[in-house]
């Protein structure tokens, strides 16, 4: 084992060619403080002379070109913050419009007409001509004298790097001082019999051929090394905290299924429990009897029955003495949740309360006391709930509904409301790809509801450009003839001065002149109007006085119309798939045939079509859930952001799948057999796990 000092720990500004001002900038752009950090900082690509295309070749679908020619103008426009510097770039195939909004200045400086340059950036369209923004530059001879030098790496840079001469090239220099500087002092994280069993390339080796590869196998093979190794030390972490929750955290014990939930089961289910509730109940039940603590998710797709599954587990709590309490991200599914439960129950005496950010004082006041008394035995609410006043006499069991729209330190909160945390069932209508619940959630258990209640068709989904429209009306009044209701969905309230998009204001009127009729009452919802006026025309709608609802994505969740039969989506390129799942979602709750209706513009995107495409052909939310992760990446689609947990480096949950479950198998394995990792063969493996928890925490332990 190497015993020399860590010179990697350096501070970043005592690195030759950085300095203080420097320093502060690759801190707070790039999040980099050390030399490690540095080295960690990986180039995105490679690019050698062969990949420079002819100007003519260049399209918006490009994720980046190369591309050389001669500078043959330059302006500057506008005044002061507005202003800009436009270049055009020529060769003999056509011509390229350089911008650049900020670093004006430094750019003017280094860019010379009728010079030669190479020239590297995204290409986009605009006003019927390509541009570049913010595109590195280089002369053709510093282009040639990085060329000799091997492949070249290019690292994502921003305007303020770049304004201190942090472009890609310039990342690239201070890199290669970086492994210079800390030759021979870069420790090795994985031990020898793995680096042996896996046949993986040293470390140090790996870092240097990841930013300066001798070849493209010297590259592939520290590509590989290092995404391994993030991956697993990922797991490690995961499972660790899996194992200690499952070990060490005291949990309630809920023994008996009593009155409460045998009365509802026998008297008040709703519809007979499909395969997939009484599975998943049980393994509830299980976890409740364990002594140690529960943190389990909950995935079904939109009108599998997750409510319901968390009703009868809120009723168990309530036959073992303990309360229970439901989360939700709005107020419009935290009502949603409180009228589909109170109406569940029926004439069942089980107190159930709602509180939200609109809750008045005198109502807040009685569910305190009854809270505190233990009158109150299910609290439905939104993050209202967890504030510091909010005392239960013995909360026992927590569903947090779509978990991800709460931020980690919300989720955190709801531990502290009993001496023994409460058990704690996460849901989500997001179905998750299964390389996505083996690292976002691979520290709980997961559940899956995945068959849906008898009696229910399959939505059938339909895409039709705007031309089509006066059909899509005659097919409305057809719905509404056959006694249907209709939601049109807008993404925008008011119309966009920067969108071509249909405004809700402007699709309402057209309705309105449409449907001229009093048989065809059309209201509106958006999130601008005051809660009451929102919750009237919801509740008519509802009540089916309104045959039509033109709303914005308010009705994603919390409005369930069992007799509305369509629902159509202007401007349906404009949302990402979960969003158009979940609001297909809304529709075929009733027994009778359902649609959902996907309108846009002739104008799509290669993204917006793949996504209508999709929408198209299938219903299956985890086919929809795998194609939103390729096309948003992990990080969107759970709000795993926010917590650090999804902050690969360099190893992708889309595209390096295999190593994903590879990473996991070995990390069960090494734990199985030394769980704290104190065997003298796991040191490194100890030391750096320690080291990674003390950079991220222990988010793990919250949901």
């Amino acid at each position: 084992m190497n015993d020399k000092p860590n010179k990697t720990d350096t501070a970043i500004e005592y690195l030759k060619g950085v300095g203080p001002a420097r320093a502060e900038i690759l801190k707070s752009e790039l999040q980099i403080l050390t030399f490690e950090d540095l080295l960690n900082y990986y180039p995105f690509r490679y690019y050698d002379r062969q990949e420079i295309i002819p100007i003519a070749k260049v399209n918006a679908d490009m994720a980046f070109a190369l591309v050389r020619g001669r500078i043959t103008s330059i302006n500057t426009q506008g005044q002061g913050r507005s202003s800009r510097l436009t270049a055009v770039l020529r060769d003999g195939s056509g011509s390229l419009e350089l911008v650049w909004f900020q670093g004006i200045k430094w750019v003017k400086e280094k860019i010379v007409g009728g010079q030669e340059f190479v020239v590297f950036g995204k290409p986009a369209l605009f006003g019927g001509h390509y541009n570049m923004a913010h595109p590195e530059v280089e002369t053709v001879q510093q282009f040639s004298e990085r060329l000799s030098e091997g492949t070249v790496p290019v690292y994502y840079s921003t305007e303020k790097l770049k304004q201190k001469g942090l472009d890609s090239r310039g990342i690239a220099k201070i890199m290669q001082t970086a492994l210079k500087t800390t030759e021979g002092h870069l420790h090795e994280t994985l031990p020898d019999h793995l680096l042996e069993k896996l046949q993986l390339t040293p470390r140090a080796t790996a870092i240097r051929n990841i930013h300066f590869p001798a070849d493209e196998e010297a590259q592939r093979q520290a590509e590989y090394r290092l995404k391994f190794e993030e991956l697993l030390f990922l797991q490690l972490r995961l499972l660790q905290t899996k194992l200690h929750r499952s070990q060490k955290l005291k949990g309630l014990i809920f023994p008996d299924v009593g009155s409460c939930f045998n009365n509802f089961y026998t008297q008040h289910l709703p519809f007979e429990l499909t395969n997939a509730q009484k599975r998943v109940v049980k393994e509830i039940r299980r976890d409740m009897n364990t002594g140690a603590q529960m943190n389990r998710l909950l995935q079904g797709d939109v009108g599998s029955g997750k409510t319901l599954v968390a009703l009868l587990c809120m009723l168990i709590a309530i036959d073992n003495g303990y309360q229970s309490c439901m989360m939700a991200p709005t107020e419009i599914l935290a009502q949603q949740h409180f009228n589909t439960i109170s109406k569940m129950l029926g004439s069942m005496e089980v107190k159930v309360g709602l509180l939200t950010g609109s809750t008045k004082s005198a109502q807040r006041k009685r569910l305190h006391e009854q809270l505190e008394s233990g009158a109150l035995q299910i609290l439905i609410g939104t993050h209202a709930v967890i504030e510091n006043k909010v005392q239960f006499k013995n909360l026992g069991f927590v569903v947090i509904d779509e978990q991800h729209r709460f931020g980690v330190a919300q989720r955190a909160e709801i531990w502290k409301k009993n001496v023994i945390p409460p058990h704690i069932l996460v849901m989500t209508a997001t179905p998750i790809p299964r390389t996505l619940a083996m690292t976002v959630y691979g520290d709980l258990d997961v559940s899956v509801l995945d068959e849906m209640p008898p009696g229910r068709k399959p939505v059938k989904t339909l895409h039709y450009y705007d031309s089509k429209r006066l059909m899509v009306f005659n097919f409305i009044r057809e719905q509404i003839r056959q006694g249907g209701q209709i939601y049109v969905v807008y993404p925008l309230i008011e119309e966009s001065e920067t969108l071509d998009l249909k405004d809700l204001m402007d699709g309402y009127e057209s309705i309105v002149r449409d449907f001229p009729l009093p048989e065809y009452q059309t209201g509106i919802v958006h999130g601008r109007m005051k809660q009451d006026v929102k919750d009237y025309e919801m509740q008519r709608f509802k009540d089916g006085i309104s045959n039509i609802l033109v709303a914005t994505t308010v009705i994603e969740v919390g409005v369930d119309v069992p007799n509305a039969s369509v629902m159509i989506i202007e401007n349906a390129e404009r949302f990402g798939l979960a969003q158009l799942h979940q609001l297909r979602g809304r529709v075929g709750r009733g027994a009778e045939q359902s649609y959902c209706i996907l309108m846009s513009s002739y104008k799509l995107s290669k993204d917006a079509r793949s996504r209508l495409e999709i929408m198209v052909k299938t219903n299956n939310g985890f086919e929809i859930a795998e194609a939103d992760l390729k096309l948003r990446g992990p990080g969107d689609i759970t709000g795993t952001q926010q917590s650090g947990m999804m902050e690969l480096k360099i190893a992708s949950i889309v595209r390096d799948e295999a190593l994903v479950t590879l990473a996991r198998r070995i990390a069960i394995e090494i734990l199985n057999e030394d769980a704290p990792l104190t065997l003298p063969q796991n040191e490194r493996l100890r030391r750096q796990v320690k080291k990674i928890s003390r950079v991220f925490g222990n988010w793990g332990l919250i949901s």
